[in-house]
């Protein structure tokens, strides 16, 4: 391959358009480097470094590329006439991984001069246009936001997924189930939204795993259970704590542990010495683990309440 070109698509990450490549050589030089197996035609006008195609045959040659390298590939053929989206935009937020061989997704208006072809899919928007506040720029390509992309994420994943990204970008403060809420009602035909919408709202009442909105639904709030506050914030001198569960007039809290995470004995030293030190406000922290809580319910009611009533005398 010439050098020039050679060292351009280096330089360029593996991938080149049409028109960068013949500022710098002929066209004809392109052309040669995609004769000799150099260089890939990957999408009208956008090329890529034959060695980075993954080794599937059967996929259009766009779904060889690594998930980064064809989000790039998309961006430079959309030429800024469309925005990284759905599957594709989770994947720029790093809330759920692409793998090679998916299909990639990209927004765009509703007449785009752009459409679906092997390995991407274009869905049309009304009224949408590439710049804020539906798109911003994420690792230097345009993804629309966070909550419209979890919103359009929903159908596309499978559905044990699909709550994991939408309680990930919650617990670590990126978007808000108000906001989300938002952008749902702004989706008035997203298959599934009505579970959806139940998760925002467990979100909203301060769940924040996929246990808690269990024991919320089947444990904690049934006839017969007082009402707890949920994720409530406890300092105790220099540290500040979030409560699963907080009973204030029996000051009981009710953790709730993973089947993972609470396994680690490390992670049990850390919870012990929470436990004393919220012991040192009068605060007494009760644990019940995933199994419990999944296959002794009734046990687990009746504990809780036992527990309860002994406080409040």
């Amino acid at each position: 391959m010439n050098e020039v070109l050679r060292d351009l698509v280096e330089r360029s990450g593996g991938l080149v358009t049409r028109a960068v490549a013949t500022q710098v050589v002929p066209p004809w030089t392109l052309q040669y480097a995609c004769a000799t197996g150099h260089l890939v035609r990957v999408l009208p006008e956008v090329f890529a470094a034959a060695h980075l195609l993954g080794p599937h045959p059967g996929l259009p040659t766009l779904s060889r590329l690594h998930p980064a390298l064809g989000h790039r590939a998309v961006c430079a053929w959309a030429g800024g006439r469309a925005a990284l989206s759905h599957l594709s935009a989770l994947h720029v937020w790093g809330l759920r991984q692409q793998t090679t061989g998916d299909v990639l997704h990209l927004s765009a208006a509703l007449n785009p001069t752009i459409r679906t072809r092997a390995g991407v899919r274009v869905h049309r928007r009304h009224g949408f246009v590439v710049e804020s506040p539906q798109v911003v720029q994420r690792n230097g390509l345009p993804v629309t936001r966070l909550d419209q992309t979890l919103v359009d994420s929903w159908p596309l994943l499978p559905t044990d997924d699909r709550r994991a990204p939408v309680i990930r970008a919650v617990n670590d403060r990126h978007t808000t189930p108000e906001r989300l809420r938002h952008a749902l009602d702004s989706t008035p035909k997203l298959t599934d939204r009505a579970a959806l919408r139940t998760l925002l709202t467990r979100l909203a009442e301060g769940c924040r795993s996929p246990l808690e909105i269990w024991g919320h639904e089947h444990v904690f709030t049934v006839p017969g259970m007082p009402p707890f506050q949920r994720q409530v914030r406890i300092t105790v001198g220099q540290r500040t704590m979030y409560l699963d569960m907080f009973a204030e007039r029996e000051r009981v809290n009710i953790e709730l542990d993973g089947a993972t995470t609470h396994g680690d004995p490390r992670q049990r030293e850390v919870d012990l010495r929470r436990d004393a030190l919220l012991a040192t406000i009068g605060i007494l922290v009760v644990r019940f683990a995933h199994r419990r809580l999944v296959h002794e319910v009734d046990q687990v009611r009746r504990e809780t309440l036992a527990i309860l009533a002994s406080r409040a005398t």
